[in-house]
């Protein structure tokens, strides 16, 4: 097996290790060494990254017989010669804090919301936690984020060691190990003991702060997304600076940014319904001047500039009794709506479908009636008389 040397210092940025053999992962060629602090993917926690003999490493992976396998994007050092390795720190760092974090947030998630944490995910933009309640109530999230914060700003001392069966046997353990032997434990203080092999910070102070970014129904349970470290403080700045934009354009303070969007919104409100309303008069005069065009016949065809007048134009048409057989020109094509009075017997959905094969479109509907979208002009007649052929 490959010793990790991450397990004794996760904070060990450069490293000499001898190449032991090379090795096939993924069916990529990789690199094996005797002993490594490049952390291998496992337990929701990325690879690391970094440089092997000046070499780029793309990837960490170990396999079922714990050797850990070191994926180059250049040529394998020869098996036996002695390679110097550095870490990503940076990409580290960012690691470090999210699983400290995540530990820590999952047992305050046990305290303020009853809430387990099933498994977890630290992925490349985003972090989550799939706990088993559902829903978690906002509230209890607070609490939750407010907690785990809490923890932060006593700076704890954060531990990893491997006990032996008599300790681990005592420990309050937050899981049960998912291994028999060599079981890995972090300790936040006496606040949180979790089985874990991943790399951590030294004490609960340098995660900086956790932030509950939102959570989602999944699976009947709760899905949990959340930052903390470098990445919290990038996304509140983000956010910040978003802020900082609205008020600008809105020529307010950031305090006054959400007050000035429900006014935007109001406004916006009663112009549709205004939108709405006038649109709702013109299809009846429309309507009115279309039926009595055509006298006593059943059907009415016409070309509309607004789309948004298809619907309220047929149905005042089919209340006095016509079928509307309707279209607007629109960038993507022709939208087509068709509809039937009562009493009618044209199949509306049969029409829809004769126009389509006929153009290329697409659409349906039933007999009463039919939607879609052409991409040419409508050819009414034809259609019409095909459809009743």
């Amino acid at each position: 097996m490959t010793e990790r040397l991450y397990h004794a210092d996760a904070f060990l940025r450069t490293f000499s290790s001898r190449v032991a053999t090379h090795g096939v992962h993924g069916g990529k060629p990789s690199v094996v060494l005797d002993a490594t602090a490049f952390y291998a993917e496992a337990g929701g926690q990325m690879a690391d990254r970094g440089t092997m003999g000046g070499v780029a490493v793309v990837d960490v992976q170990a396999d079922g017989a714990g050797l850990v396998h070191h994926i180059l994007d250049g040529v394998l050092p020869p098996v036996g010669a002695t390679v110097d390795g550095v870490i990503d720190w940076a990409r580290r760092r960012v690691h470090m804090a999210l699983h400290t974090g995540q530990h820590l947030l999952s047992r305050a998630l046990i305290e303020a919301a009853a809430a387990e944490t099933v498994s977890a995910r630290l992925g490349e933009t985003g972090c989550t936690i799939d706990v088993t309640r559902d829903p978690v109530p906002e509230r209890e999230l607070a609490a939750a984020e407010a907690l785990a914060n809490a923890v932060i700003d006593d700076d704890l001392p954060v531990r990893a060691w491997f006990p032996e069966a008599g300790e681990l046997a005592s420990l309050p353990l937050r899981r049960e190990p998912k291994v028999a032997s060599e079981v890995r434990i972090v300790a936040i203080g006496d606040y949180d003991y979790s089985p874990c092999g991943g790399t951590h910070c030294a004490r609960s102070a340098q995660i900086g702060s956790i932030r509950v970014l939102g959570a989602e129904r999944y699976k009947g349970m709760t899905r949990i997304h959340f930052a903390s470290g470098a990445r919290a403080r990038g996304l509140l700045g983000d956010h910040s600076e978003t802020l900082s934009r609205l008020a600008r354009e809105l020529t307010c303070s950031t305090g006054e940014v959400a007050g000035a969007v429900e006014k935007l919104r109001r406004s916006l409100a009663d112009s549709r319904a205004e939108a709405a309303a006038a649109r709702e008069q013109l299809a009846a005069a429309l309507a009115e001047s279309l039926a009595a065009g055509v006298g006593a016949g059943t059907e009415v065809i016409a070309a509309v500039g607004d789309v948004a007048l298809l619907r309220p134009l047929a149905a005042r048409l089919c209340a006095v009794g016509k079928d509307a057989l309707l279209a607007a020109t629109t960038a993507e094509g022709t939208q087509v709506l068709i509809a039937r009075a009562a009493g009618s017997t044209l199949d509306c959905g049969a029409l829809l479908k004769v126009l389509a094969q006929a153009t290329g479109g697409r659409g349906g509907g039933k007999p009463d009636r039919a939607e879609g979208r052409l991409p040419g002009v409508v050819e009414w007649a034809a259609a019409i008389a095909a459809a009743r052929a």
